[in-house]
């Protein structure tokens, strides 16, 4: 017989073996619910997704990533239409331009969501299309909300609003496969060009209240006219919660780059913290703020310390500038 300090406890045991079988709800089929599911299926968990809309895949972004895309999904490489060296950055008395350490890729958001939806079935998720959920679902070990920028997770467990700025795009039937970005700061954001090697892409990311003026005047001005334009409210800020069996993920909690409003790969980075961390929700909040707190902080401050200097003191900036643009810290 095992001494007493060698012996397995039978609760452990017990315990282990339960949360290696956790029934759990995503809300949100989006890419960082989509790929929570994926990963969380292929760990032994029954899996399940609600979706309120009636298909996969978002539309009002521009897809705009960097090759760290890899390291999440390899297989998205298949869905590259270009790929993005650099940033032209037209300041009114000074083009600036911008060196990524990282390459962009320019892909389809509509079609990586997709892909991923493909691997989550396959490996157990079970998706659930066109049922919104206006209460918490019950009956679920864990409940993770990935519903985005309006999360029904987020207000039922009573956080805070983040700030919101309009993402608008639209796309130009013009082949363009450039290896550079243009940009056109404005106020709290800025306009974008983006090639696309069949189509050229346009949008701008402003505040909810001049983006559309803004944006329109652009073109106008230009004489654009563009196909196929949408918007999306994009959050800005950092909602995270102390609840044991409920937690948020991506959008959901406002994770989204100060400088640019992208979110696909901190979105992806906070869902792997969650993995790493997973069942513990607290440990996995406390992780998350230890690696985005400190980049949220300083890299707000200089981005307007950046918009400051580009429009007041033109002449203190390099023309040319190296960045690892997922993170400025």
């Amino acid at each position: 017989m095992l001494p007493n300090s060698r012996r397995k406890n039978p609760y452990i045991l017990k315990k282990k073996l339960i949360m290696k079988n956790l029934k759990i709800a995503i809300i949100g089929a989006g890419i960082v619910g989509l790929y929570l599911a994926w990963k969380l299926s292929k760990k032994g968990h029954k899996v399940f997704v609600f979706e309120k809309k009636e298909k996969i895949g978002k539309k009002a972004c521009s897809g705009l990533v960097s090759k760290r895309i890899l390291d999440f999904i390899p297989q998205s490489q298949k869905l590259v239409e270009n790929q993005i060296s650099s940033a032209l950055i037209h300041f009114p008395k000074k083009t600036l331009r911008i060196k990524f350490s990282k390459k962009f890729f320019a892909l389809s958001h509509f079609k990586l969501d997709n892909l991923v939806a493909e691997f989550a079935e396959k490996s157990g998720a079970q998706i659930n299309l066109k049922n919104s959920v206006d209460s918490l679902p019950t009956g679920f070990d864990r409940i993770i909300g990935c519903d985005g920028v309006n999360s029904t997770v987020r207000k039922k467990i009573n956080l805070p609003e983040p700030e919101y700025r309009l993402g608008i795009l639209g796309f130009l039937e013009q082949n363009d496969s450039k290896d550079y970005v243009e940009t056109w700061p404005v106020e709290r954001g800025f306009i974008w060009k983006i090639p696309r090697g069949s189509k050229t892409e346009y949008g701008i990311i402003s505040s909810t209240k001049e983006a559309k003026e803004i944006f329109y005047d652009f073109l106008k001005r230009k004489n654009l006219k563009l196909r196929k334009i949408e918007s999306a409210l994009i959050p800005q800020g950092f909602s995270t919660s102390a609840e044991k069996s409920i937690t948020l993920c991506g959008d959901a909690t406002g994770l989204t780059k100060n400088w640019s409003g992208g979110g696909i790969i901190w979105g992806l980075i906070s869902a792997d913290i969650l993995l790493k961390n997973f069942p513990d929700f607290l440990k996995y909040q406390k992780a998350l703020k230890r690696f985005f707190l400190p980049k949220t902080v300083i890299s707000k401050f200089a981005t307007k310390i950046a918009y400051f200097i580009g429009y007041n003191l033109p002449w203190l900036i390099p023309e040319k500038i190296k960045i690892e643009s997922d993170f400025l810290v």
